[in-house]
């Protein structure tokens, strides 16, 4: 018995806000009950590659690809365009599979730490997160006029089209 199974839904995340390592929380489904999903029933779900912490990319879940995601430890989102489970690597083979995944504090945004195989972007890139709009030292993307540009800071590790069978390999 968790303190938390008898707190309503909607002020859970907020009651678990004093919550302690040494607290007994309630079951995943009752705190699955709880997660704030937005006005279309999805939530963000930040992929990160586990052992590197390289941010790989966001997509969306609704609670059914969430729960999918928890059961087979394979990385299911809910496409947007598509209006489905889109189960990551299914078209590509470029899967992820689950180590962990934690709640933020506000119950409305999910972190998945996640195995990658081979690249994560549809670009054919590791990371979706390829165009830098500023650099940690602030200079690197000043031009000679002192106009600012965004710099691309990464190569695609495969043609994107061979990625999704649109060519083949000549």
């Amino acid at each position: 018995m968790s303190r938390f199974d008898q707190v309503p839904s909607e002020a859970l995340f907020k009651q678990l806000e004093r919550a302690t390592t040494d607290d007994r929380l309630p079951a995943i489904a009752t705190l699955l009950d709880a997660v704030r999903f937005n006005a279309d029933g999805l939530i963000p779900a930040i992929a990160q590659q586990h052992d590197s912490k390289e941010v790989l990319m966001v997509a969306w879940m609704n609670r059914q690809a969430l729960e999918e995601t928890l059961s087979t430890r394979r990385v299911c989102y809910y496409s947007r365009s598509r209006q489905t489970l889109w189960r990551k690597g299914e078209s590509s083979g470029q899967q992820q599979q689950l180590k962990s995944a934690a709640l933020d504090c506000d119950g409305d945004t999910l972190l998945l730490q996640v195995e990658q195989t081979g690249p994560a972007c549809h670009t054919g890139r590791r990371s979706c997160f390829y165009i830098a709009v500023a650099e940690e030292l602030g200079d690197e993307l000043v031009d000679e006029l002192g106009d600012q540009h965004a710099a691309i800071t990464s190569e695609p590790l495969i043609d994107p089209d061979l990625l999704y069978g649109k060519k083949t390999e000549s």
